[in-house]
């Protein structure tokens, strides 16, 4: 049954989604990604959030144009596109600065948001007499408090573990690829 599904899943990808080499260079550039974050964190992590301020800025500007097009739901693209010019201003103004704002801030809300997935498990563990919900509940909330308690450090690890996670997704990507490339070649 497995084999079956596995099999009807790789028949998908081998029908010409995509081609199999699309997913090969994904992983050898997640890779590439991974080794960057690695040996370098400060300067990767650094050149992502510029990455992402240009982005903002670009994408805030060309929001604007397309109200000369498309005027549906103008406040709403108006504001967003200013939120967006405003940040990516402040983040190529401010490189580094942004940089340890953004980490510190993403840690921040991963924290809340443990909180709160932690309490949502204790009320149900608690609520249906499920001690697997509580053990998720416990987990969650000990996770949050910690990266509450510590933010700057925590943001500190963020650049390592991304990089574990770019070589791991890699290789998952480049073994994909070359099962897809035979599923591709039987077809």
């Amino acid at each position: 049954m497995t084999e079956q599904t596995t099999d009807a899943g790789l028949t998908l990808l081998g029908e010409g989604l995509f081609p199999w080499w699309v997913l090969l260079l994904w992983g050898i550039l997640a890779i590439v990604l991974g080794f960057m974050f690695l040996s370098s964190p400060g300067i990767t992590t650094e050149l992502l959030i510029t990455f992402m301020g240009a982005f903002w800025l670009i994408g805030g500007l060309f929001s604007i144009a397309s109200l000369f097009v498309d005027r549906t739901n103008m406040g709403w693209k108006l504001f967003l596109a200013v939120i967006d010019i405003i940040a990516g201003i402040l983040i190529l103004t401010y490189p580094l600065y942004s940089t340890v704002f953004i980490l510190g801030f993403f840690v921040i809300f991963i924290g809340f948001y443990a909180c709160f997935i932690g309490g949502s498990y204790l009320f149900q563990a608690f609520k249906t007499k499920d001690w697997g919900n509580g053990v998720l509940g416990v987990i969650s909330l000990i996770f949050g408090i910690l990266l509450l308690l510590h933010p700057l450090l925590t943001a500190g690890m963020l650049p390592f573990i991304a990089g574990i996670f770019c070589f791991l997704g890699g290789f998952s990507a480049i073994i994909s690829s070359f099962m897809i490339k035979k599923v591709q070649v039987k077809a």
